[in-house]
């Protein structure tokens, strides 16, 4: 999900795509009733990054907006829950996570063809290269650490506190999201994949003890975040489609995901000279977390690695098929059937190079 204004650094805007297209004249109809001070003529637009859950820009005379839908087409039952997004950033609108503002959730396919919510819009960076070309090494430090302090923060929240005490169920994660993401997988399945095969059979086994719950953002990485125009401060976290209470080393472990892999689609760490970079190595950013959230340490942590390896697998594969099936949000899609091969493979390598047998 990307929410920046046209023009700024990382944004990639054209036409609304001839698949999703909708009612424009109904949607402002009802956004001019729904939202106070909303008044067209409006504009739209989409943002042509992310696979899952279609984004609009909406601009009018006097504000912008980003409008985020679910897909066209049969969907499957647990996916694309944009009503989940639109709860958990209206609860932490009151907390120190910085989000964009929630203003409006519709649940009236009716409107436009399927649900959606309507944010305010964001103006700032979002930075889409994990190493941050073009910026000095004070800078980057600087990025990475408001990025593990937002994290720190997310996982620190209250969440009966704030409303989100039924935002999922409290315990059994791992467990719950193995058995899950299996379904998930075998649901979009094309074809075998050994590695994915071993991992299913060997993540559920080895689930190591202790059973923390947070708000789990799901998708935790720098490109789903709006940085301040200038200063190296987070100031949105984005895309909560995959958010729920959960394990907070599931994220911590995601998050550190361009440490380990080589991914031209999201970029990555590998062989980064952080001294000179002032990129912070994965240890350095792994201390710092612990440090915000009072642990002493982080042991078993190849399972937490390969486990965000086999669920990003899974979403990889849900990709591809709906690629296949011709309504994924995204033109590239096709090409995340070898996406979701490497990456179980991968995983699968981390645990032998981590001397575990699988």
């Amino acid at each position: 999900m990307v929410v920046v204004a046209p023009g700024e650094q990382g944004v990639d805007i054209g036409a609304v795509r001839e698949a999703h297209r909708f009612d424009e004249d109904r949607l402002a109809e009802y956004l001019t009733a729904a939202i106070p001070g909303f008044a067209g003529p409006m504009e739209v637009r989409q943002f042509k990054g992310g696979q899952s859950n279609p984004t609009f820009l909406l601009t009018t005379p006097g504000r912008r907006y980003v409008l985020r839908k679910k897909p066209p087409g049969k969907l499957l039952a647990s996916a694309h829950q944009i009503e989940r997004e639109y709860k958990v950033i209206e609860a932490l609108a009151a907390t120190e996570v910085p989000v964009a503002p929630a203003l409006v959730l519709c649940e009236d396919p009716e409107i436009i063809g399927t649900a959606f919510y309507v944010m305010g819009h964001v103006d700032g960076r979002v930075l889409r290269d994990p190493q941050l070309p073009g910026l000095m090494p004070e800078e980057r430090a600087a990025i990475y650490d408001s990025m593990n302090d937002v994290l720190a923060k997310l996982h620190k929240v209250d969440v009966a506190a704030v409303g989100l005490g039924d935002f999922g169920k409290p315990g059994n994660y791992f467990e719950r999201q193995i058995g899950r993401w299996t379904k998930q997988y075998d649901l979009a399945k094309t074809g075998e994949v050994a590695a994915m095969d071993r991992l299913i059979a060997w993540l559920p086994a080895h689930i190591p003890p202790g059973d923390d719950v947070a708000i789990a953002h799901g998708d935790f990485r720098l490109e789903n975040s709006i940085y301040h125009p200038t200063e190296p401060r987070m100031i949105a976290l984005l895309d909560w489609e995959l958010s729920t209470l959960g394990h907070p080393l599931a994220d911590l472990a995601y998050n550190c995901m361009p440490y380990h892999i080589a991914d031209p689609t999201m970029g990555n760490l590998m062989g980064v000279d952080f001294a000179a970079t002032g990129i912070p190595s994965e240890a350095d950013y792994l201390a710092a977390y612990c440090r915000r959230t009072g642990r002493d340490g982080i042991p078993h942590w190849e399972f937490y690695l390969a486990f965000s390896m086999f669920r990003l697998a899974s979403i990889a594969q849900g990709v591809y098929k709906r690629g296949l099936d011709g309504n994924a949000s995204s033109e590239k899609a096709v090409m995340y059937g070898a996406v979701a091969t490497f990456l179980a493979e991968l995983a699968v390598d981390v645990l032998k190079r981590a001397g575990r047998d699988i």
